[in-house]
């Protein structure tokens, strides 16, 4: 079931993002899958058979999977870096989302029991449909782009982004780094566990990165752009990834994770915030979902991958499994320096 699910998401993501483009409908879209996701959600409450709750969940996957790719492209070409003026800026946007992530987990830990999950389908609906009626609220989207590219095919205007050499780059590098969280996403609580150490202190562990993160998206991200330009904080975050998964490969200090954790705002935080800022200034505005779709899609394909093998490698050898995802940094790193240098030729962020 889950890994239906999985599936769905990889492909319902940049199918309904290119249709939103064709369209010039970015806003709908999001409003249409948020109440999609609501209904499947409450159609959980009648789902007594395994046919049905997989079906449910296939529905609730191809709902879901768009709304950030989408939600992304209409912040990201509404926002602006903050020396440009009053405009705000993008990382308060995802920094908020990973507040009320938190906040999400906290009260579902709350609300959670093994014989009534009622209260978590009523607040995962009540959350989506406020979220579908919130997109009335959301700016305009410019549409005289559309029109200069009135009879071009899904496919055509797919093959006009990925001709954009620096995008090319930015789904390589960004899959690589994402997909190296595979190993501690997937299996750090099981090595730390069977190391010892406590659920309590593990439970910090992965708030202390959590919270980080939102550090980064509020506060230091935004400066560090400003100060290195997206390629240098492309640059810093693969660094950042070379040390945190050498040194989670080598100890299971306590002490020693709890100064790598904080990493993770670069490893996840940073480059995302970099990659926004790219997707800014090349991906044009009629194919903004498109971009963000594809680049969603690459991430979630190498992360799938890596997963798996992950799971090969920490069976022969444990935590040191952790240092191929070391590498993989590695090798994102010149990637980002000389792929997204600046003598690339670009696109504007119309067109």
């Amino acid at each position: 079931m889950l890994a239906a699910g999985m599936f769905t998401r990889l492909f319902a993501g940049p199918l309904v993002g290119m249709f939103a483009d064709q369209t010039g409908a970015l806003r709908l879209a999001l409003a249409i899958c948020a109440a999609l996701a609501a209904a499947s959600a409450a159609a959980l409450l009648w789902a007594h058979s395994f046919a049905l709750l997989l079906f449910i969940t296939i529905i609730q996957a191809a709902s879901l999977a768009p709304t950030t790719s989408l939600a992304d492209a209409l912040s990201v070409n509404a926002a602006r870096p903050q020396m440009a003026g009053n405009e705000f800026e993008y990382g308060w946007i995802r920094g908020s989302a990973s507040l009320a992530f938190i906040f999400g987990t906290l009260t579902v830990g709350q609300l959670i029991s093994r014989t009534d999950v009622t209260p978590i389908v009523w607040m995962n609906l009540l959350f989506l449909l406020l979220a579908a009626a919130s997109t009335a609220l959301l700016p305009p989207v410019v549409r005289r782009t559309w029109a200069r590219n009135g009879g071009r095919s899904l496919i055509g205007e797919l093959g006009e982004l990925l001709q954009i050499y620096r995008f090319r780059m930015l789904i390589l590098v960004s899959s690589s780094i994402y997909g190296s969280h595979a190993m501690h996403d997937g299996f750090a609580v099981v090595w730390w566990s069977a190391a010892g150490i406590e659920p309590s202190t593990i439970s910090l562990l992965w708030s202390e990165a959590v919270a980080t993160e939102v550090v980064v998206f509020f506060v230091i991200g935004p400066a560090l752009l400003d100060r290195f330009g997206a390629r240098g904080a492309a640059a810093l975050a693969a660094a950042a990834g070379i040390v945190r998964w050498a040194v989670a490969g080598m100890t299971t200090s306590v002490l020693a994770l709890s100064i790598i954790q904080p990493l993770h705002g670069f490893t996840f935080a940073l480059l995302h915030l970099a990659a926004m800022r790219i997707m800014q200034m090349l991906v044009p505005a009629r194919l903004a979902a498109t971009g963000q779709s594809v680049y969603a899609f690459g991430a979630g394909c190498s992360t799938a991958a890596l997963t798996l093998l992950s799971g090969t490698l920490y069976a022969k050898f444990g935590g040191v499994a952790f240092l191929p995802m070391s590498i993989l940094c590695a090798l994102a790193l010149p990637l980002a320096w000389y792929g997204f240098a600046d003598k690339q030729q670009h696109l504007a962020v119309n067109g």
